[in-house]
């Protein structure tokens, strides 16, 4: 793992050991843009530092269903383009809620990355979250409410705010993937038995927040494998707890249209993002 997926910086998220064994990639030799994460031992956040910083921070969640990372078309790319509008970019890479981890382990390391990056400083003026695909589950978990009934772990950064001051949503499994909310009738559990008790536990849309950040939304309306339901869902649930959300769906895009899709309209994406952003007074 040469340079650690080309970042300026990398921490452990609750322990001060070596990266070695931390996380198994797909393929060593990818390009790091290319990078899939197979397994996640202990997890692990990655800085990537803009030339010139605007005083925030991002942290990047990708997708791959829980099962494994798309870390580097949705994690590594996706915060060099933050880090080129000036962010300081964060992509965790996170464990998978399996017989290993447990059911809570993602949205616990995602709360973890966002109080390190906060005690680090590198977000004084806000720190938001950009999460693609199963990212953006967990991204808008983030908004939501912590299962009364589970333990978090102990936080090593004490008076830290896991919670993001805006929200960047893409493609998401919002609800359709739990048990009495699926669009697909007879949806099979989906495995490992972890992953589907997640899902079923953790639906962000029924259990956001009051007053949620400012959120950006975009879907495509054909997404085979991300119903566009979930985009509803999450839109008109901000709504109704007092937030504001801009919604885009694209008629005809594939899932996981990511930054790179081009000859196709999701390809503006981006470039709306950053017009909410700096609307937003985010940029």
């Amino acid at each position: 793992m040469p340079h650690i997926l080309s970042a300026n910086a990398s921490w452990p998220l609750w322990c001060d050991r070596s990266i070695e064994g931390a996380f198994a990639l797909a393929d060593t030799d990818a390009a790091p843009e290319a990078v899939i994460v197979t397994s996640v031992t202990r997890p692990w956040l990655l800085g990537y530092a803009p030339e010139h910083s605007n005083g925030r921070a991002m942290l990047v969640l990708g997708g791959g269903g829980y099962t494994q990372l798309m870390a580097g078309r949705e994690g590594v790319a996706v915060a060099r383009w933050l880090a080129g509008l000036g962010y300081h970019a964060f992509v965790l890479i996170h464990r998978f809620p399996d017989a290993q981890s447990g059911i809570a382990a993602p949205l616990d390391d995602a709360m973890e990355a966002m109080r390190m990056i906060r005690a680090k400083g590198l977000g004084d003026g806000g720190v938001g979250v950009v999460g693609l695909s199963s990212g953006g589950h967990l991204a808008a978990c983030l908004a939501a409410e912590y299962p009364a009934e589970w333990t978090a772990p102990a936080t090593r950064y004490v008076g830290q705010a896991a919670r993001p001051d805006i929200l960047v949503v893409g493609y998401a499994p919002i609800s359709t993937n739990a048990k009495g909310r699926t669009i697909v009738a007879d949806k099979p559990p989906l495995p490992p038995a972890e992953k589907q008790a997640m899902y079923d536990r953790l639906q962000p849309d029924a259990q956001l927040l009051p007053c949620p950040p400012p959120a950006f939304i975009v879907y495509a309306g054909n997404d085979a494998v991300v119903p566009v339901e979930n985009a509803h869902r999450l839109h008109a649930a901000i709504a109704k707890a007092g937030g504001q959300a801009e919604l885009h769906v694209f008629a005809d895009a594939p899932h996981g249209f990511g930054l790179d899709t081009e000859g196709m309209p999701v390809s503006i994406w981006p470039a709306l993002c950053e017009a909410w952003l700096r609307q937003k007074g985010f940029l």
